[in-house]
């Protein structure tokens, strides 16, 4: 069949246009499906650089580099800082940074960013230029919480180590596993007074500093709560927890008047899970307030997730406290 000149103009118009819609319908701006990256060693003076991560759509890229705070949020461009590589100053030591990769086609434009880098090292190892400090009540059953203090040269992590002292604050010894931000005065520490020593470290190295000692450690005089008069029920409250590998150890306060020993009841809580349930007994009786700690290894089905440790004391007449708990996500 012979199609008429003009219809056959007007088929091919039609192809034409179809061919033209088909292809505007598909092009479109680019796309990221994997954020940039960025390699290099995160040290004054060293150069940086941004890979590209994955992109739709055929870009061609452009940077921009960000200096940001020590959590990675407050970010703000650098001046002159819109190359693929970006060599740190000075002024990024203390700091974090990013980068923003624009991948631009003939369709249209995106922009990407990188996750913030650690804390920029100086060239120097970190210098205390204000110490530590300790607060809290330096008594039996009470919590000490460190502060860092400040340091110099650029931070990238901070460890603990609280000391023991003698009553003149000398004769400092490490007590042992006491290596978190706060610690719980226990009896042992009477008669005595309480340092910590913060290690800062960069990618050049580390250095101490200590804070001053606490007053001494006096004996408590905080009586438990009450409940009836004679006998009251004892009261347990957790004041910390802490993970050592799949290890817990977990710190709490316990009061009761009786001044016998008191039983205490540790239970392992998941939800879609059978429960876990640990006993124990004071050797010595509060008098009427002790901090104990005690250590177990959860069952594997506690190890992952989110679970709760729950704890509560009795007394020898079958008082109990009010349950104290704490919830975590492993």
């Amino acid at each position: 069949m012979t199609l008429h000149p003009r219809k056959m103009l007007v088929a091919l118009g039609a192809v034409f246009a179809a061919g033209v819609f088909a292809a505007t319908a598909f092009a479109a701006a680019p796309t990221n499906t994997a954020p940039p990256t960025i390699t290099g060693t995160e040290r004054q003076g060293r150069t940086l650089t941004a890979q590209n991560g994955t992109w739709t759509g055929s870009p061609t890229f452009t940077y921009r580099w960000q200096r940001c705070d020590t959590e990675g949020s407050g970010c703000a461009n650098i001046d002159n800082a819109a190359a693929k590589t970006y060599t740190l100053t000075a002024a990024d030591v203390g700091h974090t940074v990013r980068v923003n990769v624009t991948g631009t086609n003939t369709d249209g434009n995106a922009t990407a960013s990188s996750k913030p880098t650690g804390v920029i090292s100086g060239n120097a190892a970190p210098a205390n230029t204000a110490r530590p400090t300790v607060t809290g009540t330096p008594q039996p059953g009470e919590t000490l919480t460190a502060t860092t203090g400040t340091w110099s040269n650029g931070v990238r992590s901070y460890a603990f180590q609280w000391q023991h002292c003698d009553a003149a604050g000398a004769t400092c010894t490490d007590v042992a596993g006491a290596t978190g931000r706060t610690y719980g005065v226990r009896a042992a520490d009477i008669g005595g007074t309480i340092r910590v020593a913060v290690t800062a470290t960069n990618l050049v190295g580390s250095n101490t500093a200590t804070s001053d000692r606490t007053e001494i450690v006096k004996t408590g005089s905080t009586p438990p709560p009450t409940t009836s008069p004679g006998n009251h029920r004892p009261s347990l409250s957790i004041l910390s927890v802490r993970f050592v590998g799949a290890r817990v150890y977990v710190r709490f306060r316990v009061c009761d008047d009786s001044r016998r020993n008191v039983s205490i009841t540790e239970r392992d809580v998941k939800a879609g899970a059978a429960s876990y349930t640990r006993h124990y007994r004071t050797l010595a009786p509060p008098r009427p307030c002790a901090a104990l700690t005690r250590s177990f290894l959860p069952a594997p089905r506690f190890r992952h997730g989110r679970y709760t440790i729950r704890m509560w004391a009795r007394d020898y007449a079958g008082l109990t406290s009010r349950i104290a708990s704490r919830t975590f996500v492993r």
